[in-house]
């Protein structure tokens, strides 16, 4: 088959590698009809992310149809149309019993390797290098699910590949970084990042009853979609002082919500920016966390930080007497995907949101290099890359 794999920083291509089998008897190969290119696969293509391997294939956002079902699967068929939730879960663990499903015990083999690193192990993770699993991702013709029983999400009839394909990741990483800030009526939540991800967040927002949002990001056409499409108030940082500008929209006080959708590739501005990329390059700190500092700093006293974007290691200069001082909440974690399914399928089949908004670019597989340049470098008003295999 065809899979999208990643073969150094900066280097993705389209090669022919063996088709997937069945393995486990709770196993499952699903034809892939519809996957895409989510921010955190660009933190592989720019080398951030350790223990990647040339040859590994990408891709943790995915959906198709069931060809292939283990012995031990007796919840699926042959034919049936599914998405796949990022990260791996047992459905037998703790963390699974509790709807922790990010954390799950059981689905990660190389949880030494996540533990060497950061010092415990999340779940597996479908292609986001070995120290998650190493499983193969889902850029790809086909892809093999371990524990298909509660990984595979069946798909009702009458909704398309671009409407319930998010559902896989980013749709619920919004939806949870909205939920973490425990949002009143009254609400106002500042969102840092425009991307896929803070697209869903602004939305979600709303959905869960904020009454206003502030939406954070320097590139035009981003700052574009969160106006139109989630009815947010916009900030250019490289036009305004985003602390200042904040006090002014809110009183004096600050939100009451602040969201990294950002996480460690952010773009820090005048010393501070030169300083992080300074000692990310020399691996004094892993992760550049500008945008973690200002929403430390501009949350109101007593408010709730929320954190959905990706973090993998160590950072420098976090205002923690600010954040121990104002009495801040802090909540953040990669998304427990399964626990939300149904309530944003509902949204979604009652037309309260339509996913498929966020995509400007639908692309052959054979054109997945392009894509994830076009995506990195913010080409032609590049917001979504979804690809068709």
């Amino acid at each position: 088959m065809k899979a999208v794999c990643w073969n150094g920083v900066n280097d993705v291509r389209v090669e022919t590698v063996p088709d997937p089998k069945i393995i486990n008897p709770r196993d499952a190969v699903i034809k892939i009809t519809t996957t895409a290119i989510c921010g955190s696969d660009l933190h592989l293509y720019n080398g951030y992310i350790p223990t990647m391997e040339k040859g590994d294939i990408l891709g943790h956002e995915m959906m198709g149809e069931v060809v292939e079902l283990g012995s031990a699967v007796k919840n699926l068929n042959i034919g049936d149309r599914v998405i796949v939730p990022f990260p791996i879960g047992c459905g037998n663990c703790w963390y699974c019993q509790h709807d922790f499903w990010s954390l799950c015990d059981n689905s990660n083999p190389n949880a030494w390797l996540a533990e060497k690193f950061m010092g415990y192990s999340p779940s597996g993770i479908f292609g986001y290098s070995h120290m998650l699993g190493g499983y193969a991702g889902g850029q790809a013709e086909y892809a093999r699910v371990p524990f298909a029983d509660t990984g595979l999400f069946k798909i009702p009839d009458g909704l398309t590949d671009e409407q319930v394909v998010f559902l896989t990741d980013i749709f619920p990483t919004g939806y949870m970084a909205a939920e973490n800030c425990n949002i009143q009526p009254g609400d106002i939540v500042a969102v840092w990042g425009c991307g896929p991800v803070a697209q869903f967040t602004i939305r979600s927002a709303y959905l869960l009853g904020a009454e206003r949002v502030i939406a954070i990001d320097r590139i035009p056409e981003r700052l574009q979609m969160a106006k139109d499409q989630g009815k947010a108030e916009i900030l250019n940082y490289e036009e305004v002082d985003v602390g200042e500008a904040l006090k002014e929209m809110t009183g004096g006080r600050g939100p009451d919500a602040c969201i990294d959708a950002v996480g460690l590739e952010a773009h820090g501005t005048g010393l501070e920016g030169v300083y992080d990329e300074v000692k990310q390059a020399v691996r004094l700190e892993t992760d550049r966390p500008h945008v973690l500092r200002q929403v430390m700093i501009d949350c109101r006293k007593g408010g709730h930080v929320s954190i959905p974007g990706v973090y993998v290691g160590v950072v420098d200069k976090i205002p923690m007497g600010a954040a121990m001082n104002k009495a801040l909440v802090f909540k953040m974690g990669q998304t427990h995907v399964h626990k939300y399914l149904n309530t944003l399928l509902d949204h979604i089949q009652n037309g309260r949101i339509d996913p498929s908004f966020v995509i400007t670019h639908r692309l052959p597989l054979d054109e997945a290099p392009r894509g994830y340049e076009i995506f990195r470098d913010k080409k032609e008003n590049c917001i979504k890359v979804v690809l068709k295999p």
